[in-house]
């Protein structure tokens, strides 16, 4: 297996030397050094399983062979794993993989994944492979690995299982009268100072903590994730940006934006201590893998800590994208970091139930809106999304007529209408009538232009609006032509009736976290789009004439980034300003317009940056 390994790294190294045109003359053949150079702007690291440090550094061959694969992909910081299901790292193995890295020129981080495995901890009653956090042996175990590895290490991170599911006996009587999601929440904060932070900080006190929160931020809450306390507990908080393949059932079928809404709502609540995405190979082809890396990199990160390195011994297409795009991605991260992406502001509080409205931001995102999503109601805002998850903030309905007085354009859900304190009051501004009767309608025809049209998958209404005074704009097809959205006559409210999932979706395909079907949203026809898009725009912002699937991501500059998403090429047009003049951002080359009207034939999963120029 070794002998295999070497060669695979030999055959790596010299494919990439003869294919590295697209970094600076310069750098060409020695990508490591390019990719640290560029580590203030972007950082790229690697975490190694438990299964992993063992293989890889218990001989010198094993070393040397990590050694050339982290150089030849430009990676400067790695993880080591000390737990993994039943499997724990000695210390002395750890402290000498710590000084050999450091000696060649990495910065090291301690990891843990807290998963049971053989006779360690107490295994969850539930379908998910995670711990029974109530008994105390899992709570011992744990707490004698950290107190014997985080010595040998400067900076210590907590991988996204620090959750439960558990509903044994013993789970049940320590919660009481508590909802589930209450006392997970509260035992899981508890144990994270109990279990990881004190006695990491007792046997090392310079130690720095980090939790890095999984991707699925609509669902935290329920197995224990605690956003609105967790964070100011560490030293350090990393975001997953894991979505994977966007049409696949395996991880779910996640839209690619999820990974931007996750690490921007995230680091709502951590602020400074904000620190790296993590995203994987888990089922990625080659432009799922490295589209992790884009919008992770338009979320702001400025470290993209991949899982795992396996995957880098065995090979995955997405790497060879990876080296080609860095540069890009550097360039990119050095002009978020300054100008962050700014929109329509979504409002979801900690911890707040989703409704049917479950990942919905994502599905806007995806439709080409500019959404960013914000944990503090947004007050200075242009434009205000308020779904379902808003109406856990019982002032939500005072502070959005304040908005609205104060010119700020509304878009609400159905939803959020009905469980909303007060939302009848809101409805009121939008000239429906209220209360709201729930009558779920699935349907795949829609009606576009008056004529019916079918939708390759079906779309939910989930509640009947019936304007009064409103304006529908888009309806579907059957008996009644259901309203999808309506707007009132000043234009400053619009309302649209989405449903995505609910939980016999999620039954129904055994899935437990993440996106369960594919729902008709972004099937809708190029109008349906420009409509929703229309009602989320901003004063002064370019206006998309696309199909779904086209993100339009705007930062603070006036540039702005255009990705198609769809397997198939994409005619875009952006209508800009009056005297605005952009370049190719990556390249620098003048993008020429007409009538100031920007205009590209996208090829299939490819992006633009426009990037304003002065």
């Amino acid at each position: 297996m070794k002998s295999e390994l070497f060669t695979f790294v030999y055959l790596a190294l010299f494919v990439f030397f003869a294919n590295g045109q697209s970094y600076p003359q310069e750098f060409t053949g020695d990508v490591w050094n390019y990719a640290v150079s560029r580590k203030n702007d972007l950082r790229l690291g690697v975490y190694l399983t438990a299964h992993t440090v063992e293989n890889m550094f218990s001989t010198e061959e094993g070393k040397r062979e990590t050694i050339s694969l982290l150089r030849c992909n430009g990676i400067s910081k790695v993880y080591l794993e000390v737990y993994r299901s039943g499997l724990v790292v000695s210390p002395d193995l750890l402290s000498e993989s710590v000084i050999f890295l450091q000696k060649n020129g990495f910065e090291v981080v301690g990891g843990i994944a807290t998963v049971p495995g053989g006779d360690f901890g107490v295994k969850q009653d539930g379908t998910l492979g995670w711990f029974n956090w109530q008994n105390k042996k899992t709570q011992n175990d744990l707490r004698k690995v950290i107190k014997s590895v985080v010595p040998v290490f400067d900076t210590f991170i907590i991988d996204d299982f620090l959750c439960t599911a558990d509903t044994s006996r013993e789970s049940k009587i320590a919660k009481g009268d508590k909802s589930w999601s209450e006392y997970r929440r509260e035992l899981l904060t508890d144990l994270s100072e109990s279990v990881f932070i004190k006695p990491a900080w007792e046997a090392n006190p310079d130690i720095k903590m980090i939790i890095k929160f999984p991707q699925w931020y609509d669902r935290f809450h329920i197995f224990g994730y605690d956003l609105a306390k967790e964070p100011a507990l560490f030293d350090g908080v990393w975001a997953g940006t894991e979505t994977r393949g966007q049409y696949t059932q395996r991880f779910g079928f996640v839209q690619p934006y999820e990974g931007f809404i996750n690490y921007r709502w995230i680091s709502t609540f951590a602020g400074e201590k904000m620190g790296g995405a993590w995203f994987d190979h888990g089922d990625c082809s080659d432009l799922d893998f490295i589209e992790q890396a884009w919008q992770s990199v338009l979320a702001g990160a400025k470290e993209l800590v991949i899982f795992n390195f396996g995957s880098f011994i065995s090979g995955h297409p997405g790497h060879h994208l990876l080296r080609r795009d860095f540069e890009k991605l550097a360039d990119l991260a050095a002009a978020v970091a300054k100008n962050p992406i700014q929109g329509a502001v979504a409002y979801k509080p900690a911890n707040s139930d989703a409704g049917g409205d479950l990942y919905l931001m994502d599905y806007m995102g995806m439709l080409g809106i500019s959404l960013v999503p914000e944990s503090e109601y947004p007050e200075n805002a242009d434009v205000v999304f308020l779904p379902t998850q808003a109406a856990s903030d019982e002032n939500v309905v005072k502070k959005a007529i304040n908005s609205l007085q104060n010119g700020t354009k509304l878009v609400v859900t159905t939803g959020f209408l009905a469980h909303a304190k007060d939302g009848e009051k809101l409805a009121k501004i939008a000239q429906i009538s209220c209360p709201l009767t729930n009558q779920k309608i699935t349907t795949d025809l829609i009606l576009n232009n008056g004529k019916e049209e079918q939708l390759p998958f079906s779309m939910t209404l989930d509640y009947k609006i019936i304007p009064d005074g409103a304006t529908s704009l888009l309806a579907v097809s059957n008996a009644e032509n259901p309203v999808f959205m309506v707007q009132n006559k000043k234009q400053n409210i619009s309302v649209i009736n989405t449903y995505t999932f609910s939980q016999e979706d999620f039954n129904r395909v055994g899935e437990v976290l993440l996106c369960p079907r594919q729902i008709g949203l972004l099937e809708v026809p190029q109008n349906w789009a420009n409509t929703v898009r229309d009602v989320f725009r901003q004063k002064s912002t370019p206006e998309l004439n696309a199909p779904t699937r086209v993100t339009f991501q705007n930062l603070s500059d006036g540039s702005f980034v255009l990705h198609n998403y769809n397997r198939g090429k994409a005619i875009v047009e952006i209508h800009v300003e009056m005297g605005s003049h952009f370049v190719d951002g990556f390249s620098g080359e003048e993008l020429q317009m007409e009538n100031q009207v920007l205009k590209f034939e996208m090829a299939p999963r490819s992006r633009i940056w426009c990037k304003k120029k002065n």
